[in-house]
Parts: C-alpha cells; sequence; structure tokens
C-alpha cells in the first residue's frame, strides 16, 4: 500500500520558513556586493572586486532557493507524483555549480594578476577601505551562515544548508582577502602581490564547496539509494512491527529533502485484508516518523504459510 506525503500545509509552512531566512540572505548580499564592489574599486584591490563577485553570486544563489521553496511547497499534482522536491535538489545542483564557475574565474584572475607581474606589471597596492571591507564582509556573512546552517538543519533542506554554505565560502573569501590587503598595506609596495595571491587561495576553498555541495545534488538527481546504514535501518524498523517477518526487496531514492522507499514484508497467510492492512499502515508509520513526515513509503504485504515460507 501507498500512503499520501505531507498535507501542503506542512510544506507551506517548511518552504515560508526557507524563503524567510533566504530573504534575509539576499538583502544583505546585495548590500554587500555593492560595498565591496565600491571598496574593490576605490581602494585599488583586485582581491575585494572578486570577493564581490562571490557576493553577486551569493545574491544570485538566493533567488534561485526562493524559486525552488516557491515550487516545492506546491502539493501532489498529476504531472508530479512524488511531489515537486526534486525541485530542491536541481536548485542544489545549480548553487554547486555557480561556487565552480565563481570560484575557478577567481583563481584564474589571480593568476593572469600575478603572471602579468612577473612580466613587469604594476599590482596596485590596495587602500584602506578595502581593509574594512573585508572585515564587514567577514563578520555578516559567518553570522549570516551560522543562522542559515541552523534554519536549513531544523527543516532538513539541503537547498538551504547549501545556501548557507554559499555564506560561509564568502566568509573564507573575505578571510584570505582581508589576510592579502592587510599584509600589502602593512609591508609596502613590494608585499603588492599579496593581493592577487590571497584570491587564489580563496578560490581554492570555494571549490571545495562547490564540489562538495555538487557531488550530493549529482547523486541524488541520478537517485542513488540511501546509505546502507539508512537502509539496515529501515528494515530494522519494519521488522520491530508485531506480525512482520522478512522484509526484503527494499528500494529507496532521495526527492529533495524526502526520502521515497518501497518494501516487500510478509505475514501470516490467515490475516484478514483489514489486519494486512493495518500491519502495513504501522510499518509506514513508524518509518516515517523516523525518517520525517514527508517520507514517501509504499509497503507490499505477502502472505506466509504456517511453516514461514512464502505462499504464492
Amino acid at each position: 500500500m501507498t500512503t499520501t506525503p505531507p498535507s501542503p500545509p506542512e510544506l507551506a509552512d517548511r518552504a515560508s520558513d526557507a524563503s524567510r531566512v533566504t530573504v534575509v540572505g539576499s538583502v544583505i548580499n546585495f548590500a554587500l556586493t555593492g560595498f565591496k564592489l565600491a571598496a574593490g574599486i576605490l581602494g585599488g584591490s583586485a582581491a575585494m572586486v572578486a570577493d564581490a563577485i562571490h557576493s553577486l553570486s551569493d545574491f544570485a544563489t538566493d533567488l534561485v532557493v526562493l524559486i525552488a521553496m516557491r515550487v516545492t511547497r506546491r502539493p501532489v499534482d498529476e504531472d508530479h507524483d512524488y511531489g515537486h522536491g526534486r525541485f530542491e535538489t536541481l536548485a542544489t545542483m545549480i548553487i554547486g555549480v555557480s561556487l565552480l564557475v565563481v570560484g575557478a574565474g577567481i583563481g584564474w584572475s589571480g593568476i593572469r594578476t600575478i603572471h602579468g607581474a612577473t612580466h613587469g606589471e604594476a599590482v596596485p597596492r590596495p587602500h584602506l577601505i578595502a581593509l574594512v571591507a573585508a572585515v564587514v564582509s567577514i563578520i555578516a556573512k559567518e553570522w549570516l551562515y551560522r543562522w542559515t546552517v541552523t534554519i536549513g538543519r531544523r527543516l532538513n533542506c539541503s537547498t538551504v544548508i547549501a545556501n548557507a554554505w554559499h555564506h560561509r565560502s564568502d566568509a573564507l573569501s573575505s578571510l584570505g582577502t582581508l589576510a592579502g590587503i592587510g599584509g600589502a598595506i602593512a609591508l609596502g609596495a613590494g608585499w603588492t602581490i599579496l593581493d592577487p595571491i590571497a584570491s587564489i587561495v580563496v578560490s581554492f576553498f570555494i571549490l571545495r564547496v562547490a564540489v562538495q555541495i555538487s557531488r550530493g545534488s549529482l547523486s541524488e538527481m541520478l537517485e542513488s539509494a540511501l546509505p546502507p546504514e539508512d537502509k539496515a535501518r529501515l528494515l530494522d524498523l519494519a521488522r520491530s512491527v508485531d506480525g512482520v517477518t522478512d522484509p526484503h526487496r527494499l528500494r529507496t531514492r532521495r526527492v529533495g529533502s524526502a526520502i521515497a522507499a518501497e518494501l516487500h514484508v510478509r505475514v501470516d497467510a490467515d490475516l484478514s485484508v483489514r489486519e494486512g492492512h493495518r500491519i502495513a499502515t504501522e510499518v509506514e508509520g513508524r518509518i516515517r516518523e523516523t525518517f520525517g513526515p514527508g517520507t514517501l513509503i509504499t509497503v507490499h504485504v505477502e502472505p506466509r504459510d504456517h511453516g514461514g515460507s512464502q505462499v504464492h
């Protein structure tokens, strides 16, 4: 038997909380982008300009998350029997890919600047305003990361968690920028090369997070099964229901932040249809209590004879 996914109000509340934290983040990102871009241009810092572009990518991915949350709150319809959770996975993948692009772009820009410096091109010495912008960015984005990841974990929302890591990567970016700008200012004109070096170091942090996020969302898009420990847990929950023996043919996958599972269980062949239905419903209830109300679960009941074998 198959039970229905959570009601539209439950999905709407979850999407509303995710949207709220994302809106706050987008406002902060928009303000930081303008401030850091101006500071990078006026302060003559390539690292700060690159950092501003990173914040702009944060703002863009905030919009992606908001659109995804608007779609995922829709109830099951004729075209989406399993709901719209996969749009959440798609949004997470977009965030991961955007981070890859941003990280590669920042690294390449730093390499070009260093290459030019080795061929006689002057690297501008950054000014104090760029240093101030880096400090402000670190404080704002680290706070935003901690708040967003807390909400994302509470909602079990991979898209919000991925967006939180986007905030953290921006904080790391600004930290590297702070080191480069601070070194270039404190040590004098002979050390201005620290500014583009900092941008390259930052790009590696961004690329690392991007690969982690992209790998997880790609696995979901390809409908990979749950980890072995989660599958074993599902089978144990089925066995814990009185009257159930030999849960088997378990198939699992993720649909956004929820899981979908199908399994077969065997019950006494002499039970009534009503009693078999009750047992299957209890199996589904225990699994949903453990893996969340959004779990999509199908339980197929098979009869067994009194010797314990399956009745065909």
